[in-house]
């Protein structure tokens, strides 16, 4: 996709657009259980490794944020996205606008389930304070022997 070819709303759109798998795939590889033992192994080797450059290079692993701009470079290299100009400055621009609106998305999807947990808490201690009611207990009690 040419810089100059695209309308400034049509980059616009590329970018929230291409944001969504570049967040989507720097958190799963860096939080998701799916890469858990990845995860763990690149953990241990950031902080055990003795050259500094292996340390490093084993965090990006382990941070969506560091680990985003690798994502992201690779987007726009795949894609051939450019934002507001062509050649490597468009480039340029569109990677690290890119990481940015990615962590954007990143950070409210953290905010959305720290939201969703919280009202799980919330409902957990609501059931526990309300009053039971002898039918209550025993529609509990018989879901808990398998009769229903």
């Amino acid at each position: 996709m040419a810089a100059l070819d695209a309308s400034l709303s049509t980059q616009i759109v590329w970018l929230f657009v291409l944001a969504a798998p570049v967040s989507c795939v720097a958190w799963t590889v860096t939080h998701e259980q799916v890469f858990a033992e990845v995860h763990d192994w690149c953990t241990r080797q950031s902080q055990q490794c003795r050259r500094l450059a292996t340390r490093k290079f084993f965090y990006l692993f382990t941070c969506e944020y560091c680990f985003s701009h690798y994502v992201a470079a690779a987007a726009v290299g795949l894609s051939g996205f450019r934002l507001l100009v062509g050649g490597w400055m468009g480039a340029l621009i569109a990677w690290l606008t890119l990481v940015w609106v990615a962590n954007l998305y990143m950070s409210l999807f953290v905010r959305l389930r720290l939201d969703i947990k919280r009202e799980r808490v919330e409902i957990n201690k609501e059931e526990e304070k309300a009053p039971a009611t002898d039918a209550s207990v025993r529609r509990i009690e018989n879901r808990r022997r398998g009769i229903s």
